[in-house]
């Protein structure tokens, strides 16, 4: 079984299920580096200052809000901690609402709750026939990895699935966006136009088979990168050339072997 990313249970009412979680999706994004077309050399990214252009040790590197047009306010790490949820290790379901009531817009990420145990297997089967049976979703909170979540208990086959749910701050609004209204007079649409387009609806309908569908893009960028590998048409960076020795500057072989020897005595006496 693959390995669980959070142990705990879920809660509803007094029943506990013991559940693990499994991650539901697999990200198969093709990743790219940014290279220096001149030799193919990977290109690094920096931390510098963008007032004084200055490269900026880690050390030295703050969190700040913008609160209002260039001006911050640091938040510390104890800042985070004083914040921070408890972790519970607990899905606590607080309400149960109709499936169809949920914007589709809300739903995040989803992931494979598996009974982590034998005597969890009953009340696991028992929940999910409840859901089943009603047409319920389950409205919970859980801690993942100190972030909490709000999150759907749905079912998906023989499986109960716990899908994260975005917030409603994190979902933009459609006022200022230009979208139609809904009075197709206003609009021009005939009945006729409705009702053909209804038609089109009917013919399209079919069984949803996800297994149908594959992304075309990504297969026909594989096989191009395939291509190239296969009639050598690739590219490696130099090695990295020798940095010069700075001139003037002295180099004390003796000193460098006499601390050498100091090291590995050092070393062999520990071991």
């Amino acid at each position: 079984m693959p390995h669980a990313i959070w142990n705990g249970s879920v809660s509803f009412g007094l029943v506990t299920v013991p559940v693990s979680l499994h991650a539901a999706e697999e990200r198969n994004d093709l990743t790219f580096k940014l290279l220096d077309s001149r030799n193919m050399a990977p290109v690094k990214q920096e931390r510098v200052n963008s007032v004084t252009g200055d490269p900026v040790p880690w050390e030295e590197v703050v969190k700040g809000y913008e609160y209002e047009t260039g001006r911050y306010v640091v938040v510390t790490d104890e800042d985070f901690r004083a914040a921070d949820v408890e972790a519970t290790q607990t899905i606590d379901v607080l309400a149960m609402v109709h499936a169809e009531t949920i914007p589709l817009t809300y739903y995040d990420k989803p992931y494979y709750l598996v009974p982590a145990t034998k005597a969890a297997r009953k009340p696991y089967a028992l929940l999910r026939a409840a859901l089943v049976d009603s047409g319920y979703v389950g409205v919970a909170s859980v801690v993942i990895r100190t972030r909490q979540h709000l999150a759907a208990l749905v079912v998906r086959g023989d499986a109960l699935v716990l899908d994260l749910l975005r917030w409603p701050h994190e979902l933009r609004g459609t006022d200022d966006l230009d979208i139609p209204g809904t009075d197709l007079d206003e609009l021009g649409v005939t009945d006729k136009e409705v009702a053909l387009a209804g038609q089109l609806v009917d013919a399209l309908a079919t069984e949803w088979e996800p297994e149908r569908y594959v992304d075309t893009y990504r297969q026909r960028l594989l096989a191009l990168i395939e291509r190239k590998v296969e009639t050598g048409t690739v590219e490696a960076p130099p090695e990295p050339a020798e940095r010069p020795e700075q001139p003037g500057e002295l180099v004390d072989m003796t000193e460098l072997l006499k601390r050498s020897l100091e090291k590995a005595s050092a070393d062999a006496k520990g071991a």
